[in-house]
């Protein structure tokens, strides 16, 4: 976990695979098919965002996602994987209309408001023994 002030980026690991938005069902109802990935990637968000002190991005930014797992693993596409994380890294209390009780405090963990601050996404697979994911969200500089 890490973050540079001066760019305002975050970075961290997460165990398994990401979140996939592939459905009309929101990924945060209460006993979805993808609620243990939602709740890894948000704890790991939350650890790394108490770490280091992070305020949620209100600029433009960019979301990288590496995913590293045995060849043909995942048995998605970018598109659905980068889908998935984001929505669980924006604001959730006005992206979806359905109770979020059941994740606790998990509910208030953000690394920006909305998905239309992103502005450029990132997505590369890596070979590896065991599954994992890095994600890193970063302010884009103002240009100037």
């Amino acid at each position: 976990m890490s973050r540079d002030t001066s760019t305002r980026t975050l970075s961290f690991q997460v165990s398994g695979l990401p979140p996939v938005r592939t459905e009309a069902l929101s990924i945060f109802s209460a006993g979805h098919r993808q609620a243990n990935r939602v709740r890894a990637l948000l704890e790991a968000a939350c650890a790394a965002a108490q770490d280091s002190g992070w305020t949620p991005l209100t600029e433009a930014i960019e979301l990288d996602l590496v995913l590293h797992c045995p060849p043909g693993h995942h048995g998605t596409d970018a598109a659905t994987l980068l889908g998935g994380v984001g929505a669980v890294l924006q604001d959730k209390r006005h992206a979806v209309n359905i109770g979020l009780a059941h994740l606790g405090a998990l509910v208030d963990v953000k690394l920006y408001l909305d998905n239309r601050q992103i502005r450029r996404l990132s997505f590369r697979e890596e070979p590896a023994e065991t599954t994992s994911y890095e994600v890193r969200v970063a302010a884009i500089p103002a240009a100037g």
